[in-house]
């Protein structure tokens, strides 16, 4: 297999129990952790975090993201309550022994550049001489939904590297294809998930996403599976604002849609 995979894979079971169990039976060694025992990861304490390390790593599993909420608030929110929990998080980072924490650039803001670069510089700031990758995710609805807004985030703040979701994309009307071209020197690494033009998602391979093309042209390790194929336990409130539509493939329980998007994904990579 050329690439490592990651999941999120609360969207297999809520429990880390289950996500463990999730990631085990599928073959994926790595988990971006983003929920679990109904605790957001931006409210683990690093007591906790070490705890969660100790069960992962007794399976034989890591951590490779913190698949966190920061910068998925509008510009009129609180951000410095919010920044002061990534500030937390850069901590937990190093109690789960990983380096990469995900990010987005606010709800509210195509139109205000200036005032992104602020919040986003203050990420920065904050994570500077840690060794932690902070990593943009290119989510519909926030500053960097298009590939040309995205670009000019990792050009302003090369410390800052991309998370390419070809689902997002679509679902905003970016090509994928004319996204790559973009940011292809700024990706870190990919978000598995794929949409059809009328929003819906679907497994990988089956949308709009040019996931094919894409996979040949990703030069990185890792990819991070993200099913969104069923409605698992806070999918709409981890949204935000933006839903996705879902329902054309659908699954009778959150760890069939789990199985069936990794599959999927295999079936481009093996």
């Amino acid at each position: 297999m050329k690439f490592k995979l990651a999941a999120f894979a609360d969207e297999a079971s809520p429990a880390l129990a289950g996500q463990i169990k999730a990631l085990k039976e599928n073959g994926i060694s790595m988990l971006e952790i983003r929920n679990l025992d109904g605790k957001n990861i931006a409210d683990l304490s690093a007591e906790e975090a070490r705890e969660v390390r100790k069960r992962l790593e007794e399976e034989g599993l890591s951590v490779w993201s913190l698949g966190s909420p920061y910068g998925k608030i509008s510009m009129t929110d609180d951000f410095e309550e919010h920044l002061e929990k990534f500030k937390r998080s850069v901590e937990v980072c190093f109690e789960l022994n990983t380096k990469h924490i995900r990010l987005f650039s606010f709800y509210g803001a195509q139109e205000s550049f200036d005032a992104v670069a602020d919040r986003l510089g203050r990420f920065v700031e904050s994570a500077k001489g840690t060794g932690i990758v902070l990593c943009h995710e290119n989510e519909k609805g926030i500053y960097g939904d298009m590939a040309a807004r995205c670009r000019r985030i990792h050009e302003t703040f090369p410390e800052i590297k991309a998370i390419f979701d070809p689902a997002n994309f679509v679902q905003s009307g970016q090509d994928t294809g004319e996204a790559w071209e973009m940011l292809a020197p700024y990706v870190e690494y990919m978000h598995i998930k794929d949409a059809r033009k009328d929003g819906s998602v679907v497994p990988a391979g089956k949308g709009e996403g040019n996931l094919p093309y894409l996979l040949s042209q990703f030069k990185g390790e890792v990819l991070t599976i993200e099913p969104h194929l069923t409605v698992f336990d806070g999918l709409r409130a981890l949204e935000g604002r933006e839903k996705s539509r879902i329902g054309l493939y659908e699954y009778p329980d959150p760890e069939t849609a789990f199985r069936a998007a990794t599959e999927a994904l295999r079936a481009y990579i093996q």
